[in-house]
């Protein structure tokens, strides 16, 4: 079974790199299921109903988020709703929509997918690790094929939670850095791991920002609106071979594709 995870999305280039590019992807390498992360697919800063159903039209079977999910009010209305768009499951009890999903492939197994968002330097909300054994123990009733996105800032804590999960899921594979890590391995139970799979979005930016921007705020430390940068996209992520009756991972893969055709 090949699972392809596709990091996260930065606004329209990152969308049109995957209009462009995904239909190919899947039927090149046999992909029987996509999860994307789009929490920026928003002009940088959130999602909106819109663009999550463009994202689902072009291929994309589940959507996770991030510390930007509600940055965009008109999502927590829609989020209640579509069971395929996932906020970290560690916010806590009464936040609009869920943590995790159970879904079926192209070929009809079924996997877990479970969003968590890390707590250095990030917000403090409950805790990754305990809410990751809470959600593995209720999905293993259906299924051992268990993906796991882990939006964190520090690698420590990306890895910490690899080695925590090693045997217990299919993979955690880490986002929200936008920059991919080199890292990419079968854990010795047989978890597949990546720090972070990397932005799909501009190459010539920071993070997928305009450079121009970027650099002034950090020559200056004084407060400006980004805006998304434009010119050549990649498109980048991981293909995760895991076996459905077993679970566990039998390779990953990194994948980065370019597309010169400019956005803005």
């Amino acid at each position: 079974m090949n699972l392809l995870f596709i990091g996260d999305i930065i606004g329209e280039p990152g969308r049109m790199i995957l209009a462009r590019k995904l239909g190919g992807l899947i039927k090149s390498e046999g992909i029987d299921l996509v999860v994307a992360n789009g929490e920026n697919a928003a002009g940088g800063f959130g999602i909106t109903p819109k663009i999550a159903k463009e994202l689902f039209d072009q291929g994309v079977d589940v959507i996770t988020s991030g510390n930007h999910v509600f940055d965009k009010k008109e999502i927590v209305d829609y989020i209640k709703k579509e069971g395929r768009l996932l906020r970290p499951a560690n916010y806590p009890e009464g936040v609009a929509g869920s943590g995790s999903i159970i879904v079926e492939t192209r070929t009809y197994d079924k996997v877990g997918i479970i969003h968590l968002m890390g707590r250095i330097f990030m917000l403090p909300i409950d805790c990754p690790f305990r809410t990751a054994r809470q959600e593995i123990a209720r999905i293993k009733r259906e299924t051992r094929a268990i993906i796991i996105d882990l939006h964190a800032e520090a690698t420590s804590e990306k890895m910490a939670l690899g080695w925590y999960l090693d045997g217990e899921v299919s993979a955690v594979i880490g986002t929200h850095t936008h920059v991919q890590t080199a890292d990419e391995t079968i854990l010795p139970k047989g978890t597949a791991y990546i720090t972070d799979a990397g932005m799909t979005g501009p190459i010539n930016s920071v993070i997928g920002i305009r450079k121009e921007e970027a650099i002034d705020k950090f020559l200056t430390q004084t407060p400006r609106r980004f805006e998304i940068a434009g010119g050549p996209s990649l498109l980048s992520g991981v293909i995760v071979d895991i076996d459905p009756l077993e679970g566990m991972a039998r390779s990953i893969r990194r994948i980065q594709i370019r597309d010169d055709n400019p956005v803005f």
